[in-house]
Formats: C-alpha cells, structure tokens, sequence
C-alpha cells in the first residue's frame, strides 16, 4: 500500500495515476463546492461497475478505442444522471487512456475525503450486502476502535461464503468463512 493520501489504494503505477487524477478531482469539486455532488456520482459508478460485468469490460479492456470508450462512457453518464464534473472527469480519464484505474481513482478520492473530514476510510466486503444496521454496528465498532468517525466503502463477494473481511488503512481484519475454510484444508494436510 502507498503512503499518503494521494498516492492511492494500489502501488506502483496505477497507484500513482489513481493519486494523481484522484488528487486533480477532488481539487475541483472543493473549488466548486461539490465534493458532496462529486462522491455521490462516483458512487453511482463504482455501483455500476460492480453490477455489470459488461461496463467492467468496457473499463478494463484495452481492446476498445479511447472513443468508443468515451461514447459509452457518455450514453452511461447520461443515462444515470451523473454530474456534469465527475462525467467530464471520467471524459478525461477514458481520452487519456486511463479507465482502467478507474476504480483506484475512486478509492484514492474516497481517503482524500475522508482526511478532509476528520474521517478514516475502511473498506468492508461481505457475501451478502450487509443492512444499515450492520453498517451502523461496524462504524460504531470502528470508531470506539480508532477513535474518529468511519467511513465505509462496503462492496459483495460471494466468494467469501460468509463473515467480514475489513481494510482500515494497512491492517486488514478477515473473518470470512472462505479463510477459515482455507486454514482449516491447511491444518488437516499438516497433521497426514
């Protein structure tokens, strides 16, 4: 993991980049006022992202041209009624080639926000979509934790079975099923 607030989840190259547009976005939305307009819409697409495997390709893909990328990119902004600064933001990033750290761009604006308000980043994954309820319990728990007020980016995979697995900053904490499944299958071939 980078160190810093604009050096991005990743490390090496897309970490940077990802801290840099990610650096240059925020920037903009607290000149205009509208981190709060800014973090919505880029929530909308990571949501996006998360549920369709064909714009997950069209991002990924450097099989597609900047334009096609970009003309998609367009016809989905539109249609999801993203702002006009995070629309033209991604505009940039498809022309520049860059679509693919997309997502490190959006966790990078996400800590960058986060220190703006006092606020640690954690990122929880679940099987299931966790409740409000659950999401409240696990900021409550994070926050007598570390002392500051939480923000979590909660995503699903299903391929963790079951439990938690939760990113604050460096340290992770995994109680999901699948890694006590896998430490269990490791423990039974040692004792053979």
């Amino acid at each position: 993991m980078t160190s810093g607030v604009t050096g991005g989840v990743s490390g090496g190259v897309s970490g940077g980049v990802s801290g840099r547009y990610a650096s240059a976005l925020f920037e903009l939305a607290r000149e205009q006022n509208e981190l709060d307009a800014v973090e919505r819409d880029l929530g909308k697409f990571q949501a996006m992202l998360d549920q369709s495997s064909d714009l997950k390709r069209l991002v990924n893909s450097p099989a597609f041209a900047a334009e096609d990328q970009q003309r998609a990119l367009k016809a989905v902004m539109d249609w999801a009624s993203v702002g006009a600064t995070t629309s033209n933001f991604l505009g940039v990033v498809a022309r520049n080639r860059r679509l693919f750290a997309a997502e490190d761009m959006i966790k990078s604006f996400r800590q960058q926000l986060a220190l703006h308000r006092g606020e640690m980043a954690a990122e929880v994954q679940s099987a299931m979509p966790l409740s409000d309820a659950q999401l409240a319990a696990l900021k409550d728990k994070l926050k007598a934790s570390y002392g500051k007020d939480v923000r979590l980016d909660a995503k699903v995979d299903p391929s963790l079975l079951g439990g938690l697995v939760v990113k604050v900053g460096s340290r992770m904490f995994d109680s999901s099923l699948r890694t006590k499944l896998m430490n269990l299958k490791v423990v039974l071939k040692g004792t053979g």
